[in-house]
């Protein structure tokens, strides 16, 4: 009986810890936060994990997912993977502004971040050992810098992503991002993930994206999946009832999971 307690107490204390750590940008010139998840045990040096960058949406900040879904604590020890989570400031989405140089966050979280998680954790520091995803304005990041940084990251993803920039045009404070719609015409094309896909990588990527059918950015998702149809872009594409909300992205967050930890199980056996 008292080894049964014994181990019942020892289970309840098995838990991911969560790092808040500053990382300082030379691109952006300051330090950044960012949110790291590590399996419990993963702080020890013989086991090299696996890396999940989460990014976070418009108006978002490094914190949101850990407060909003702290689940994702229970997710890390159950796929034993750590979760980054970088900060994208309030409307970077995720590239380096061609009108605005103090903005370069896909410098950032493409390379100053993988880097330093490399470098201060036990990772498979190669792609094998690497994908991204995220919410919204993160989605579009999650598929932009995927494309973009395939010899980085080998999967890639996006739940209810903002995937046409000029689907919003107006909004979101994407024209301080690209500048505005006449000078900066083709910027609008040109950053958005629609003409990014066109670019497939040498290096090929595991690419998985999502959207609720009551979701704004629910007809740009369509037409993405069609247009990697015409391409031949091997990818998983859902659609299901759901909005534009953390209710879709904490069940999304689910089942891309599963096919980021199928790809590193594939990759990493």
């Amino acid at each position: 009986m008292l080894v049964l307690l014994a181990l019942l107490i020892t289970v309840s204390l098995r838990a991911a810890r969560v790092d808040t750590v500053s990382i300082f940008s030379n691109s952006i010139h300051k330090s950044i936060k960012c949110v790291v998840v590590l399996p419990d045990g993963g702080n020890t040096q013989d086991k090299k994990h696996p890396v999940l960058y989460l990014l976070h949406g418009y108006s978002g900040n490094y914190g949101d997912w850990i407060k909003t879904v702290p689940a994702i604590k229970s997710y890390a020890d159950k796929y034993n993977i750590m979760i980054v989570c970088p900060d994208g400031a309030f409307s970077s989405w995720y590239f380096d502004s061609p009108v605005d140089t103090a903005m370069r966050y896909e410098t950032h979280v493409a390379v100053e971040v993988p880097a330093y998680i490399d470098a201060h954790y036990p990772t498979i520091a190669n792609r094998k050992g690497r994908a991204i995803t995220g919410l919204s304005m993160g989605g579009h990041g999650g598929l932009f810098l995927g494309f973009r940084h395939a010899e980085t990251f080998g999967a890639c993803g996006s739940m209810s992503g903002g995937v046409d920039l000029n689907d919003a045009r107006g909004k979101f404070d994407i024209d301080k991002r690209v500048g505005d719609t006449v000078k900066y015409a083709d910027n609008w094309t040109n950053y958005s993930v629609m003409k990014v896909v066109e670019h497939y990588p040498k290096d090929p990527i595991h690419i998985i994206f999502d959207c609720g059918t009551e979701d704004f950015f629910y007809h740009v998702n369509a037409q993405l999946h069609q247009k990697m149809l015409q391409l031949h872009i091997a990818h998983d594409y859902i659609e299901r009832p759901g909005q534009h909300n953390w209710v879709y992205w904490a069940n999304a967050l689910q089942y891309q999971l599963l096919f980021f930890t199928n790809y590193f199980s594939a990759e990493n056996p």
